[in-house]
């Protein structure tokens, strides 16, 4: 292992994951010990990592597969990989600080995001048994982090700061560019977005104007102005669900949804496909339905002769591909993406973080990011709750 000047403590500060359950089960420790990078791998000192739905999901075990009861978290590969302790967080960004074999020592101080998947193989188009660090692997939410050298991306656009970078992490913007790709989404078409204020649904909004496909956001009224200025064509909201197909059938002009990317589930998505099947004559490709998400209920109802007979297609979406990911980072190089930073909570207060983000109120858009404690001065203080909200245009 090759090191920086600056020598790698033995232990670090982290928050312990110690088994399924409400956030009691999180513990914050000083006397970690530091991983070490192996062959092919480096070590970074996170400076931030963006908080994602999908902590909460898996320290709650609410990834049922088989039966809708199950209190479990997902095993694509056959066996859990979650076990306990583990350190989740998987949107890190931050800066190498070491390298282990077969790494190129010039890497040392490179700043960066990581690709958070945990790759089965070297295949850069598919990914069938999505893992990822925070997960199957320690993750962010801690001082150091080890992970492959390949995929932590060297990001070194001045104009973002770190917690800015993190909040652009792969696990929102991934998914979201997962779900258009696995649609097919072109330049033209009308993207219904649903969620649209939480970090995928901003980074569908920035990702439909990229390939040119108009998005149209459901949401609540009073983030109107700021879904509008990130790129939204109209903002509806979802409101009384017996009209809330003509509301969006008056945004687009009256013209059918192309796509939907639903990250609401249960009684939603029945409405959703209503948006898209109801002039089938004037449409030039068949309706297309990614589903990456169930917050409003794991459960849904819908005839499935409506789906074979008006010829909806449905992909669900959990993670996405190198190639992907590799997309992204050039966008995010090139100033391309921009980040939706909501706020920052230091590392020892993930407590409250947490509660914060279940019971956010309506002034909630994008993400916030966790900052080590050490960290916080230099990364975490100028997006501190109140500072946030006073910067947001």
């Amino acid at each position: 292992m090759t090191e920086s000047a600056t020598a790698v403590p033995a232990t670090m500060a982290a928050m312990l994951l110690t088994g399924h359950g409400d956030i009691e089960k999180l513990h914050y420790r000083e006397d970690v010990k530091t991983p070490k990078p192996g062959p092919g791998d480096v070590l970074v000192q996170v400076t931030a990592t963006a908080k994602n739905n999908t902590d909460r999901k898996a320290r709650e075990g609410l990834y049922p597969t088989k039966e809708k009861g199950d209190v479990t978290s997902f095993a694509m590969g056959g066996t859990p990989t979650l076990t306990f302790p583990r350190i989740q967080g998987a949107d890190v960004a931050g800066r190498i600080v070491a390298v282990g074999e077969g790494v190129d020592a010039g890497k040392i101080g490179q700043r960066g995001l990581l690709d958070f998947n945990i790759y089965a193989d070297e295949r850069r188009d598919i990914n069938l048994t999505p893992d990822y660090y925070g997960h199957g692997a320690d993750g962010g939410y801690a001082e150091y982090v080890a992970v492959p050298a390949d995929q932590f991306h060297h990001v070194d656009n001045p104009k973002l700061r770190d917690a800015e970078l993190a909040s652009m992490g792969m696990c929102s913007y991934q998914t979201a560019y997962h779900m258009m790709t696995s649609a097919h989404v072109g330049a033209g078409e009308r993207v219904l977005v649903s969620g649209a204020s939480g970090g995928v649904g901003t980074a569908l909004i920035q990702l439909c104007r990229i390939v040119g496909a108009i998005p149209y956001a459901v949401s609540q009224p009073d983030k109107a102005d700021a879904l509008l200025a990130l790129g939204a064509e109209a903002v509806i909201d979802r409101g009384d669900l017996p009209t809330f197909v003509d509301r969006v059938l008056a945004a687009t002009g009256g013209q059918p949804i192309d796509a939907v990317m639903d990250l609401v589930g249960g009684e939603m998505t029945d409405r959703f496909i209503d948006t898209m099947i109801v002039d089938m004559q004037s449409r030039q490709t068949y309706p297309r339905l990614s589903i990456a998400g169930a917050s409003g209920g794991n459960l849904s109802e819908i005839m499935w002769t409506r789906i074979y007979l008006y010829q909806v297609q449905i992909f669900g979406v959990s993670h996405g591909t190198r190639e992907e990911a590799e997309q992204l980072i050039d966008w995010i190089r090139r100033g391309e993406l921009k980040p939706v930073l909501h706020a920052a909570f230091k590392l020892s207060e993930l407590h409250a973080a947490e509660r914060y983000f279940v019971n956010r109120d309506s002034n909630y858009l994008g993400k916030i990011v966790i900052v080590p404690d050490a960290q916080w001065d230099a990364h975490g203080a100028p997006f501190a709750l109140t500072n946030a909200q006073e910067q947001r245009p």
